[in-house]
């Protein structure tokens, strides 16, 4: 099996590793990059995908049927191993399935495949989440990516801005040791527009749970789709050259919320046999 894939299109070349099914090389064209590069100075990552939680559960457990399992923020899926399904020059898919070692984490018989595809300026993701178990699966799922800051089309690091779709005047959240806090916060967009500066984020990821948007456009350059995924988290580390957009099914369990996993707001419940898909993309503006 390969350990990193490469796959490309007229306007975007792309390498995926097999650790986490993660995306860690996005250039445009003319070979420029567009993902953050992984200094460790930062952050080690790069577009990690979020599965079976998004955020931190209380405690770092979760409860099914009144047991509790130990799992780590975000899940388990960005640090393990995918197996290479099948690839060509412009896709590749990768594949997670249960193991004694997911179910200690999270005791349900799941499929996890996640494939990228490059159709002309555009890098479309999608994940798809199958119960492979005679009972309703709860799940939740994140993408991660950490785009460019700034971008290298020349404008520098304090014009860069975030312009939603739809205008966004509902109240945030942040994080409060890691969970959801109870409390709402006014919201620093304006109309639709999101300037980026390190002071929004020295209280953590913005997290929009009230989201209108299903697109935006970042720095004038980039469109991030994210067509039936709700909430959207905002973070980087401040002065890190890169801001995170972060379209997620769920969220970090709010920090009064101790119940069990099926009842964390933000989970889907998956029938048996069922297949549940989660899809974003990063396109060059127009």
């Amino acid at each position: 099996m390969s350990d990193i894939v490469s796959i490309s299109g007229p306007g975007l070349g792309a390498q995926i590793s097999a650790v986490g099914a993660e995306l860690v090389r996005l250039q445009d064209g003319g070979g420029s990059d567009l993902l953050w590069s992984g200094d460790p100075a930062f952050w080690t990552s790069h577009a990690p995908l979020l599965f079976p939680i998004v955020g931190e559960a209380k405690g770092n457990r979760i409860r099914v049927a009144g047991a509790q399992y130990g799992i780590g923020r975000h899940g388990f899926a960005r640090t393990s191993t995918f197996a290479l399904i099948s690839s060509d020059g412009a896709h590749c898919t990768w594949r997670l399935e249960a193991s004694e070692v997911t179910r200690r984490q999270y005791p349900f018989e799941f499929r996890l495949d996640v494939t990228y595809r490059i159709e002309g300026a555009a890098l479309h993701m999608t994940a798809e989440v199958t119960n492979r178990g005679d009972g309703r699966m709860p799940a939740a799922f994140g993408f991660h990516p950490a785009l460019r800051w700034p971008l290298p089309y020349g404008k520098p690091r304090a014009a860069h801005e975030i312009v939603f779709e739809q205008d966004e005047p509902a109240p945030i959240r942040r994080p409060i040791d890691g969970l959801l806090s109870s409390a709402r916060y006014p919201t620093p967009v304006r109309g639709r527009r999101l300037v980026l500066h390190d002071s929004l984020f020295e209280d953590g990821a913005i997290v929009f749970d009230r989201l209108a948007s299903r697109s935006l456009v970042y720095g004038e350059a980039l469109r991030v789709s994210f067509p039936r995924m709700p909430h959207l988290g905002i973070w980087t580390k401040p002065g890190a050259g890169f801001v995170c957009i972060e379209p997620w099914q769920g969220h970090a369990s709010p920090e009064d919320f101790d119940g069990e996993l099926a009842d964390k707001p933000g989970m889907v419940a998956i029938m048996p046999g069922a297949t549940e898909s989660f899809a974003m993309s990063i396109a060059l503006a127009a």
